[in-house]
């Protein structure tokens, strides 16, 4: 159960890192809606607080000009949420400098009082992270540089290698970061290919900042981009396609973003993906509860047919 007191003073500390803040994001940051907000920003007001509103549907709240108030204490959930993201930034390899870690840490554990002190050196003597970490992580000075890129819609220029071992040149629209499984990803639109493009940032081999702009498409959704594009990532065996006897979204409740994508056709229900990790689509296949059919690659037929005799054989058939 969430206190309402602390929620107030986390309003009035973004208003007071931020210069301006509308109330959509003070909303969506709290997860409340726009009328609590509003019901927050009365109290702060009410309290002497000189917190000013601009008015209208897109109105934004701030602090007046040159008001200050002295550093707040940590809460109990502050301290431990500082303490617990702090562990896992440095467990899961974040790209930043470990000696910053342990000195955030260490700030972290002097302004606090004893009791909170206990509970943060409690969590670091007894949480274990199990993670699987991917060879490579990219600099920490990239992550950085895409991050300003994206929040300021400047053009980068990156030098990318390939998979394959091929490097390339090209100036980049970065339109957001994601980290998912171990890896980052950057995706914009990547003017040498002249389209959308997902590139790993371990990959990235030098980055540049130019002053150039851009205008990032508001609906645009850097995750959902990497996701299908590492779904349809080409393997050896070209594209799986898969026709399902199901309903449309039975099709997609069964698959999710990361594993490919469904489309209706004119008389069945199709899925694709890249011919990647046919072992694991095989093992997926065999676990759905509707009438499936694989059309291509024949080796993913040759790995269902080859689970289907090691079947046979278990049970003496």
């Amino acid at each position: 159960m969430y206190s309402p007191t602390a929620r107030l003073l986390t309003v009035l500390e973004l208003l007071q890192s931020y210069k301006q803040m509308k109330g959509s994001e003070i909303a969506r940051r709290l997860q409340v809606d726009l009328r609590t907000v509003r019901r927050y920003i009365v109290t702060l007001q009410d309290m002497g607080i000189p917190v000013e509103a601009e008015r209208g549907p897109y109105g934004a709240y701030q602090l007046a000009r040159g008001y200050k108030l002295p550093p707040l204490m940590f809460t109990d959930g502050e301290a431990i949420a500082l303490t617990l993201g702090l562990l896992a930034i440095r467990e899961f390899h974040f790209p930043v400098d470990v000696a910053s870690v342990e000195g955030a840490l260490a700030k972290t554990e002097r302004v606090m009082p004893e009791k909170l002190l206990h509970q943060a050196r409690g969590l670091q003597e007894s949480i274990t992270f199990n993670v699987s970490l991917p060879p490579t992580r990219p600099q920490n000075d990239f992550v950085t540089t895409l991050s300003l890129a994206v929040r300021q819609q400047q053009q980068v220029r990156l030098r990318y290698a390939a998979w394959n071992g091929d490097e390339s040149e090209r100036d980049f629209d970065a339109y957001g970061i994601v980290f998912n499984d171990g890896y980052w990803y950057t995706s914009g639109y990547c003017h040498l290919r002249q389209d959308l493009r997902t590139f790993r940032l371990d990959r990235i081999t030098a980055l540049e900042m130019k002053t150039t702009t851009f205008e990032r498409p508001p609906d645009f959704d850097a995750l959902e981009h990497v996701l299908k594009s590492l779904a349809l990532m080409p393997g050896s065996s070209g594209e799986v396609i898969i026709r399902m006897d199901t309903t449309f979204e039975q099709a997609q409740e069964a698959s999710s973003r990361i594993m490919g994508t469904v489309e209706q056709t004119d008389d069945s229900i199709i899925f694709r993906r890249g011919s990647q990790q046919l072992e694991w689509v095989a093992h997926w296949l065999l676990t759905l509860d509707f009438p499936v059919q694989v059309i291509k690659p024949i080796e993913l037929r040759e790995i269902l047919q080859g689970f289907a005799t090691k079947a046979q054989q278990m049970i003496g058939k």
